[in-house]
């Protein structure tokens, strides 16, 4: 039980030394790995903040695909896929919290 007390309290008080790109989320490393100009780390680590708090993991890691690939998004889009519709709802939504909170910086 020390142990893992003694590995908690470790991680807690080292963590705050690594930088944030050692924890970036699938969405922030798409961004910044995207050929777009205005990908630049802040805004792309604002848009990934706004993914972990309004897509699930999988999510997160779905939708990241469409930086690569944007053809990817649009065949979601006309999906008729109650599931891609779904998460097509939950995309767009994620989309106008981030255009909100990361345009205003």
């Amino acid at each position: 039980m020390k142990q893992i007390l003694l590995a908690t309290a470790t991680v807690l008080l080292v963590s705050p030394l690594f930088p944030a790109a050692a924890v970036a989320g699938p969405i922030e490393t798409a961004c910044l790995r995207s050929d777009r100009p205005q990908a630049s780390r802040a805004l792309c680590r604002c848009i990934d903040s706004v993914a972990q708090r309004t897509l699930t993991r999988a999510e997160q890691r779905r939708a990241a695909a469409f930086f690569r690939d944007p053809q990817l998004a649009q065949d979601v889009r006309m999906s008729k896929s109650a599931r891609d519709n779904e998460f097509w709802a939950r995309y767009r939504n994620f989309g106008a919290i981030a255009e909100q909170t990361c345009t205003a910086r």
